[in-house]
């Protein structure tokens, strides 16, 4: 569910920019150039595919203290930029639609090459992210493939929702989409918050203090299902230590109070790919 999430969230956003592109070029009767946008996007998400694969072989193949210190810092990583892409969103998804707009026009000037480094980029960067999100969740765990599944079928549902908004033929309220998805995201960051604590703490660098502050033997994750489903989506931990609890609701409550505030001061708006992209 945690990569289901995440690439759910990441492809959506991806999915938007490719309709909103297409809907551009439909509108200005240059359809002919949609095959440029197609070749961008299919070249990014073949250097996405390529980049993520040479990473998890190179990070798959590192053991011990090495491996424990690259999961803690690339769950840091992971939760912070978590948090830069859903605020990220927030702020720019006013201004998404007119700025998309306004490259693909002048690219369409230069050449058809610009008009596919547009979309090139533009979806790189969503699969770039979720090469790190999808490697923060896999690396270390016992079920890589499940989540390596999760992260394929909340593709296929962005995708989906991409169609839809592209083809105008239903209303799809993203403002709430985007507004849901972030708060459980805000959740599964701060559980990468807990987890990069933990695995910095069992290469000593930084203190553990309390190492247990609590021992439950409830949903342990090794034994439970639902156990392991917490911990992969929530960080749960069944004996955490003093700085895991610390910093999880260091992060989750002013990040989610912050989110809270920001998202329930934009109005919706209509939700067409050749009219406006709603706010997060």
């Amino acid at each position: 569910m945690a990569a289901f999430l995440v690439m759910l969230r990441e492809g959506v956003e991806a999915a938007l920019i490719v309709a909103i592109l297409l809907a551009f070029l439909d509108r200005t009767d240059r359809r002919e150039a949609s095959i440029t946008v197609w070749r961008g996007t299919a070249a990014a998400v073949i250097v996405s595919l390529a980049v993520g694969i040479v990473i998890w072989n190179t990070v798959g193949s590192l053991e011990g203290a090495t491996e424990e210190l690259v999961e803690g810092v690339v769950a840091l990583l992971a939760a912070a930029l978590l948090t830069w892409m859903i605020f990220w969103m927030g702020r720019q998804a006013r201004n998404l639609r007119a700025g998309l707009e306004a490259q693909a026009d002048s690219a369409l000037d230069t050449g058809g090459t610009a008009l596919a480094a547009v979309a090139f980029v533009a979806v790189a960067r969503e699969g770039f992210e979720s090469v790190l999100f999808l490697l923060s969740t896999t690396v270390g765990e016992s079920s890589a493939s499940g989540q390596v599944l999760g992260g394929a079928v909340g593709l296929v549902a962005a995708i989906a929702i991409g169609y839809l908004f592209y083809k105008g033929s239903h209303r799809i309220n993203l403002r709430l989409f985007f507004r849901a998805t972030g708060f459980l995201i805000i959740l599964f960051a701060a559980g990468l918050v807990a987890k990069g604590i933990h695995e910095l703490q069992e290469v000593g660098v930084i203190p553990t203090l309390i190492e247990h502050v609590w021992e439950l033997n409830v949903l342990d994750p090794d034994v439970s299902t639902t156990g392991a489903f917490l911990k992969t989506m929530f960080g749960w931990d069944p004996d955490p230590s003093l700085l895991q609890l610390l910093g999880y609701f260091a992060y989750a409550i002013p990040v989610g109070v912050s989110f809270g505030r920001r998202t329930a001061l934009v109005r919706p708006v209509a939700a067409r790919a050749d009219e406006t992209v709603p706010t997060s």
